[in-house]
């Protein structure tokens, strides 16, 4: 059988659920992969200096920023970790090279940013400066677009996978051939929210103790929800917004217990760490949440309009997705939450909202079922081209 090796880590939850989400679906399909996962953070953890000094991984401390919200300052970081890698690139290319020498593998498709050049590298015989020919190099972009420099796309990077046009164009623009360009309809999502969820609303919705024909929103803010969703309650209920909220709380008990204790003129559902977040997402009539590309995403697939914010405090790679949400015609984009009462109210004009429900009623999401036959043309790609090469050779 074919082996895989998907190159992920733990920052953020999109790179694992991508990685998660392929996995499950390329070892079923009719001619399935081999497929393993590579933990580069575990693979570099000797070579982690903030490890060292602090005790804490890179990843571990990505993850404390998001969930305190210190993101304001994530440009300058991101500088600082990019220079990191640099420093480290030898010894971490030595670990990768290390790695596929005791784990052999037949492609690699990465599924982070940041480490594309080192794992380029490392596929490629010692002193080379073009690809591998036996060992072909997909990045999957998990993002709506590359934060360039050095953030997804490298000129070491062999095939792209893009999910926007924007990110296609920024890959065709640094110089990749367009035939190792390959453009899908959208982001990885879990094989869950492409299968039609059919719920009884009315009943659903009574069985949560809401209100039947209630506007509803569902507010998400990843695995550990966000403070300001207490200000987002607050704000909707004094301003008599009228409309009924979800709130998915992941593994924040604090928030949790906090927003049960709120007393407010509409119902509102409070729900800690949810593994049906599809169920909910079915029950809602729009998002609230911060520009993840996931959490959008995942709201988009349900053809929910969607509120976001974006401002200085925003993660510099999911600024773009802002825009598009705007050029899209998907939403409504806030520079802050403050605003949320007067957005909700634009949101829900009958006119408004009708429009906005055409626009993402448009929105079809096939991701996860397209990369599957992308690897496969990039496995046949590579081995047509060894295989000119061999004659070539014998030539």
């Amino acid at each position: 059988m074919r082996k895989l090796t998907i190159v992920f880590h733990h920052a953020g939850g999109g790179h694992r659920s991508a990685a998660e989400a392929l996995k499950a679906t390329l070892s079923s399909q009719e001619h399935p992969w081999d497929v393993s996962v590579l933990d580069i953070q575990e693979l570099l953890d000797p070579l982690d200096v903030l490890r060292r000094v602090t005790g804490l991984r890179i990843q571990d401390t990505y993850n404390l920023i998001l969930r305190k919200g210190w993101t304001r300052f994530t440009s300058q970081l991101l500088v600082l970790l990019q220079a990191t890698i640099r420093l480290y690139h030898a010894p971490i290319v030595k670990a990768l090279r290390s790695y596929w020498a005791q784990h052999p593998t037949d492609l690699v498709l990465s599924v982070i940013p940041h480490f594309n050049r080192e794992i380029a590298e490392s596929l490629r015989p010692v002193g080379s400066v073009t690809p591998a020919t036996g060992t072909p190099f997909v990045t999957l972009i998990t993002d709506l677009a590359d934060y360039p420099p050095h953030f997804w796309i490298e000129p070491e990077s062999e095939y792209i996978i893009a999910g926007t046009e924007r990110a296609r164009q920024q890959a065709l623009t640094m110089g990749h051939p367009a035939d190792h360009v390959f453009l899908t309809s959208g982001m990885i999502l879990k094989p869950k929210f492409y299968e039609k969820t059919t719920v009884d609303r009315v009943a659903e919705r009574k069985r949560l103790a809401l209100e039947p024909d209630c506007p509803t929103g569902i507010v998400l803010f990843g695995g550990h929800g966000s403070q300001v969703m207490v200000d987002i309650t607050k704000r909707l209920n004094e301003a008599g917004s009228g409309v009924q909220l979800i709130l998915i709380c992941g593994h924040n008990q604090k928030l949790t217990n906090q927003l049960k204790g709120l007393r407010t003129r509409k119902p509102i559902a409070v729900v800690g760490f949810a593994q049906n977040v599809e169920y909910y997402m079915a029950l809602a009539d729009f998002f609230i949440g911060k520009p993840g590309p996931g959490s959008i995403s995942e709201a988009l697939q349900f053809h929910l309009p969607v509120i976001v914010e974006c401002n200085s405090k925003t993660l510099p790679q999911e600024r773009y997705n802002a825009e598009w949400v705007t050029e899209k015609g998907y939403g409504i984009v806030v520079p802050s939450f403050k605003r949320i009462a007067p957005a909700v109210q634009r949101l829900l004009q009958n006119a408004t909202f009708d429009e906005f429900r055409r626009k993402t009623s448009e929105y079809s999401n096939r991701a996860l079922f397209e990369v599957p036959i992308i690897l496969e043309q990039c496995a046949e790609r590579t081995a047509a081209t060894t295989q000119s090469q061999v004659a070539s050779n014998l030539v």
